[in-house]
């Protein structure tokens, strides 16, 4: 006879618990007061996500399995979770100016937005494949509702009709990939799996992580299956893709490490050759592709794809070295994004909005804060020491070369030599063309993102140690 269901104390899924049950209460507020109850939904949004923050803070350290262990509380989904949250929070508050002034008041947006922080909190901590899958389609609904939010818009419909035909095609991969490895394992239990292989891979396997693999190279847009990326970022409005090149990414590549690090530990020679590949495909497609491009969110989605790459050398190391690289390198591209999507968003001539790398001639002449926040956080783009952006490259490097893969590590380098070109031609844009017609004014909030994000950006250097700790200590729990 089977064991009774005993329900978790609430403690290991309180973050989760705050961001379901604060959805349902947005619901019913937006049901109540209609479409003018944006603004207060939306600050309630922002509250509810910083109640999840408080509940994860307030987690006692150490390991906690739930639900059948399909479920895992531990360093690792901590630390990727408050990255997680701060990239909901930042793009919660990038997005108020914006929709008002693009009569986009709609109160299902902040909801959506919980809810898919919500599945992103799912992936981050899924322990098993089933677990896994839930989490994704959470945050993959609601994500596909919000990249087409502007219905009148015809490119913002067509990102989301793409993502969404692209989406299912990976998630469907990512199943069938799923199927396989149960079949030939017999569990889908992520320590389960790597009880049953011990070391010893099979060919249905083999297959089932390519599978998988694929649909993971989907979530994080690497290459091969990029191709969604530059035209969802392009066409959905800025403030959704500040939120889509920063916290679903996170989720994303947590959810990658955690598979690979925790169900297939033993056959790391089998998926550190997948993981190269995309790796190294991933940093010199988003170094040469962007060089033509005219629109910076465009461009800014080569850029991700780039850097998605840089990230995933961590993650070829296999060690807990690269593992710590990984969370190392994605917090501070989180806070360079968000300072990046700050500054797009500033781009604003009146109640009109401009996307193109030429509107920011000259910017240093007209507005100077906003011309030398965005020369710096450029620079820590292309790595350039002692910004925050040449300690993530570091890390995740060192990682490689302690592994024993400097192939991978010099064409690391070299295809952030690359991009260097892209970047810096925009600071010669800003600061040596002739002024184009200059911006309105920052907004309050847009002036705290830019101001806290490169701040943070430039003085990394004199205390990283609150991270890289906080981020070794992740890493270990996972090995």
């Amino acid at each position: 006879m089977n064991a009774p269901f005993v329900m978790p104390a609430l403690g290991p899924i309180l973050p989760e618990l705050v961001l379901a049950v604060g959805a349902l209460v947005l619901v019913l507020i937006g049901a109540l007061r209609g479409e003018k109850s944006y603004g207060l939904v939306n600050g309630l949004a922002f509250v509810v996500l910083a109640l999840a923050a408080a509940a994860l803070v307030a987690q006692p350290a150490g390991k906690v399995l739930v639900f059948g262990d399909s479920f895992s509380v531990d360093g690792f989904a901590r630390i990727m979770k408050a990255i997680a949250l701060l990239g909901s929070a930042v793009a919660l508050v990038l997005s108020v100016d914006y929709l008002r002034r693009e009569n986009l008041t709609r109160f299902e947006y902040p909801i959506l937005i919980v809810l898919a922080t919500l599945g992103m909190m799912m992936m981050i901590s899924a322990n098993d494949l089933i677990a896994l899958y839930l989490g994704l389609e959470l945050q993959s609904l609601a994500a596909y509702v919000i990249a087409a939010i502007h219905r009148d818009n015809v490119r913002s419909s067509e990102a989301g009709l793409k993502y969404f035909v692209l989406g299912a095609l990976s998630s469907g991969m990512l199943l069938y990939g799923s199927s396989l490895v149960y079949g030939f394992a017999g569990t889908v239990s992520f320590p389960g799996i790597a009880a049953a292989l011990q070391g010893q891979s099979s060919l249905g396997v083999i297959l089932g992580l390519v599978f998988v693999s694929a649909g993971l190279a989907f979530k994080i847009s690497a290459v091969p299956f990029h191709m969604w990326t530059p035209d969802v970022y392009e066409g959905a409005p800025t403030p959704v893709a500040a939120f889509f090149a920063a916290a679903p990414k996170v989720a994303a590549m947590a959810m990658t490490v955690r598979i690979f690090i925790v169900a297939f530990p033993g056959i790391v020679g089998d998926w550190r050759q997948i993981v190269v590949f995309i790796s190294i495909a991933s940093m010199a497609l988003g170094a040469f592709a962007a060089i033509g491009q005219r629109n910076i969110k465009r461009l800014m989605a080569y850029s991700s794809i780039g850097h998605v790459g840089f990230a995933l050398v961590g993650l070829a190391a296999g060690t807990a070295q690269g593992v710590n690289g990984v969370i190392v390198y994605m917090a501070i591209y989180v806070v360079m994004t968000l300072g990046t999507f700050a500054i797009i968003l500033g781009m604003r001539r009146g109640d009109t909005y401009v996307e193109t790398i030429d509107d920011l001639a000259g910017l240093s002449r007209s507005q100077p804060f906003m011309a030398y926040a965005f020369g710096a956080i450029l620079f820590s783009l292309t790595g350039i020491p002692p910004l925050a952006g040449f300690f993530a490259k570091f890390y995740v490097f060192a990682a490689a070369i302690e592994a024993k893969l400097f192939a991978l590590a010099v064409i690391g380098v070299v295809t952030s030599v690359v991009s260097a070109y892209y970047y810096l031609r925009i600071v010669k844009i800003m600061f040596f063309d002739e002024p184009a017609q200059s911006f309105s004014p920052l907004t309050p909030a847009l002036k705290t993102v830019i101001a806290v994000s490169t701040i943070a950006i430039a003085l990394f250097w004199l205390a990283p140690a609150p991270l890289v700790s906080a981020a070794n200590a992740a890493a270990r729990s996972l090995f």
